[in-house]
């Protein structure tokens, strides 16, 4: 299933996302996401028994591992990881189970390097929905280019990322619309943050209800 997204007040245009949940049978819950040429698959294995070693006596643990589609992760899967983990925590009730362990495994489904750390957090919250994991709120995750001339691109693609001054990512939740989690690369000014922030909020909006649109659907075809 995919629906077309458009932000108004002349922000640019986000591209088709995809969506299907339940594909694997062995994951609690699973998703893939598909964003412009970026596709994850994310699998949700949980409330489940934890390592000692890993074990929190007061609420579950969180583990976020990706897995490339070509070789072993690196420094920049490890720093997504440690983005979605994070982002993670912040939307489970994670006092409901403690003493065990939540872990979401990413599987880059093409090669494309476009918002790989949006489409991975994107995938996770509806991964983490499809396990009917409580949850605070929902989450989703925009991604905010600003050009050379200081134009401001939602949803960039792989050639507007590479010719870009600065590259920020963020992750809003649905309730209050509040930056959970952010993520940015080269230079910008402070009012670029703001203007970068306040689009990504207006997009999440979209966003969440494609979310909503997804699993209506999902739950229409069942009955």
């Amino acid at each position: 299933m995919s629906i077309m997204m458009e932000l108004d007040r002349g922000c640019s245009n986000l591209r088709e996302y995809g969506n299907e949940q339940s594909l694997l049978s062995k994951p609690d819950g699973s998703s893939t996401f598909v964003q412009g040429d970026t596709s994850i698959l994310a699998g949700v294995y949980g409330p489940a028994e934890v390592k000692v070693s890993k074990e929190i006596y007061d609420r579950a643990t969180v583990e976020v591992l990706i897995q490339p589609k070509m070789g072993l992760p690196g420094v920049r899967e490890r720093a997504r990881e440690q983005c979605a983990r994070e982002t993670c925590e912040a939307a489970l009730l994670l006092t409901l189970h403690p003493r065990s362990s939540v872990t979401v495994i990413l599987q880059f489904g093409s090669l494309s390097n476009c918002q790989l750390l949006s489409c991975c957090l994107n995938a996770t919250c509806m991964a983490l929905m499809d396990a009917r994991l409580p949850m605070s709120h929902l989450f989703c995750s925009v991604t905010c280019a600003i050009s050379k001339e200081g134009q401001i691109i939602t949803d960039p693609t792989a050639l507007q990322e590479k010719e870009s001054r600065a590259l920020l990512t963020f992750a809003i939740d649905s309730v209050e619309h509040n930056v959970l989690m952010s993520s940015t690369k080269g230079s910008f000014s402070l009012q670029e943050l703001q203007r970068c922030i306040a689009i990504s909020q207006r997009a999440s909006e979209q966003i969440f209800q494609f979310y909503r649109e997804s699993v209506k659907r999902r739950y229409s075809k069942i009955k």
